[in-house]
C-alpha cells in the first residue's frame, strides 16, 4: 500500500473518523460517492478544496480497511 500521508484522524474533526488532510471530509464520505457512481472529477467538482491525490488516498484507505477485518455479509 502507498503511503497515506493525506489520511488523519483527530478526536477533536468528526468525532475520530478519518479525514482527508484534517479537514471536515470523511474518507466514507468520498468512498460513498464513489461508491454511488460518481466519477472522481465529479467529486473533485462538487469539493473544489479536494485534490485528486486525496480522493485517491481515500479509496486506498477503504480498500486497506476491507482487507485487515471480515465483514460478515448476508447470503445471496
Amino acid at each position: 500500500m502507498g503511503e497515506l500521508n493525506r489520511i488523519t484522524q483527530n478526536p477533536a474533526v468528526m468525532g475520530g473518523k478519518a479525514c482527508i488532510r484534517g479537514m471536515r471530509v470523511t474518507v466514507g464520505m468520498v468512498v460513498g460517492l464513489i461508491g454511488s457512481g460518481r466519477s472522481v472529477d465529479e467529486v473533485l467538482t462538487a469539493y473544489p478544496y479536494l485534490e485528486r491525490e486525496d480522493v485517491l488516498q481515500a479509496l486506498r484507505y477503504a480498500a486497506w480497511l476491507s482487507e485487515a477485518r471480515e465483514v460478515v455479509l448476508a447470503e445471496a
